[in-house]
């Protein structure tokens, strides 16, 4: 992303996320997801590089909905600091537990990256780990959505 086009994108996320708590949520599930992306580059086996890719594909479609979940959050809810509102507290701990989670995933990665020989497993506890992440998100919807019935 080039200079001027990474200030737009951070005038819009200013604008749609804010500059608190789910900004920082939402900045962190991207963190991960960019830091799984370079354990990518490292992979040398074939067959294992394209399993994680399968993975990271999936990751991708999930930050999509984070980055929804997180603008919603933020209509709702605006944040410029780091309270997290009573309401929505079940959406922020289910985010945080995402990112958590999406850090795990990319150390998993890492690890098989650097194993000595073939992986008889392939990439299962990344698939494991990334399945965490996909309920995880999945938890955070269900709260936003639970919020709007009460709203």
């Amino acid at each position: 992303m080039g200079f001027f086009s990474a200030a737009r994108q951070g005038k819009k996320d200013d604008a749609e996320l804010g500059k608190g708590l789910w900004r920082r949520a939402h900045d962190r599930f991207r963190r991960g997801l960019d830091r799984y992306h370079q354990v990518l580059e490292g992979v040398e086996d074939d067959s294992l590089y394209n399993e994680l890719v399968e993975v990271a594909n999936q990751l991708g479609a999930v930050s999509e909905r984070v980055r929804v979940v997180c603008v919603e959050a933020q209509r709702r809810s605006p944040s410029e600091g780091l309270d997290v509102p009573g309401s929505l507290s079940g959406v922020h701990r289910a985010l945080s537990k995402a990112g958590n989670s999406l850090a795990t995933t990319a150390e998993a990665a890492a690890m098989l990256r650097l194993a000595v020989g073939p992986v008889p497993v392939g990439a299962a506890s990344v698939w494991r780990r990334a399945e965490s992440v996909v309920e995880q998100v999945a938890d955070a919807e269900r709260h936003l959505a639970e919020d709007t019935q009460g709203y």
